[in-house]
């Protein structure tokens, strides 16, 4: 096992639980918020297992995951709107349950916590299919197009995913708000893929036919 890599992934994976959690409760004002619970369980759970499968079957894989230096400058901006999409969400989902603003219902939470571990599994699919996955936009070497699997249904099967998790998270969280607030997360990430196939098309071989062999992007049949 690569001793630095194991230290930089729990490193990181607690700094995000540490995050969220404070994100979460100190605007909550109690650490009982059941749905905020359900939201650290079923996003830390499969990531923490998800990390040890991949620091030993893939630790390049987690390498890459793990790098959040982002080159392309588009990109960048990208990820702080991101970022800033996900405070925002977050404070919101604390304070309304802390005043009763909004609240969906509790059953509504457990709906939205089973599609959130659905897009998770997704999200797994994707990671074995694609061993060329980087947080960040870029061309690698020796990469080369992933045309089968859920790649043959539409060209960013990763960026669908994320689409479900994060537009199930303040549905978990139960707060109607913070719902409203992560919708624009939908422009945001068609900003990205945009930018990301630009990169593609003119560093990768072979992209350009996989466009015209896989029509849709995000969502098949529509975009």
């Amino acid at each position: 096992m690569n001793k630095e890599l194991f230290i930089r992934a729990i490193s990181r994976f607690a700094a995000g639980l540490l995050l969220v959690s404070g994100l979460l409760f100190i605007p909550a004002g109690t650490w009982n918020y059941p749905q905020g619970w359900l939201l650290i369980g079923i996003l830390f759970v499969p990531m923490f297992i998800a990390g040890l499968v991949m620091m030993k079957k893939n630790p390049e894989l987690l390498k890459k995951r793990l790098n959040v230096k982002e080159g392309e400058s588009e990109q960048r901006r990208v990820i702080l709107f991101s970022g800033l999409m996900f405070l925002v969400a977050f404070i919101s989902a604390g304070l309304s349950f802390r005043y009763g603003l909004l609240m969906l219902p509790f059953s509504m939470s457990m709906i939205a916590a089973i599609l959130f571990l659905a897009a998770y599994a997704l999200y797994a699919e994707v990671l074995r299919e694609n061993t060329y996955l980087s947080r960040t936009v870029e061309v690698q070497e020796d990469q080369k197009v992933i045309d089968t699997g859920l790649y043959g249904i539409v060209r960013h099967p990763m960026y669908m995913a994320t689409v479900v998790l994060f537009l199930a998270m303040p549905l978990v969280l139960g707060s109607v708000i913070s719902c409203l607030i992560m919708l624009f997360y939908i422009p945001i990430i068609v900003k990205r893929i945009r930018n990301e196939e630009l990169v593609l098309i003119n560093g990768l071989p072979g992209y350009t036919e996989y466009m015209a062999k896989v029509k849709y992007r995000l969502i098949p049949f529509l975009w």
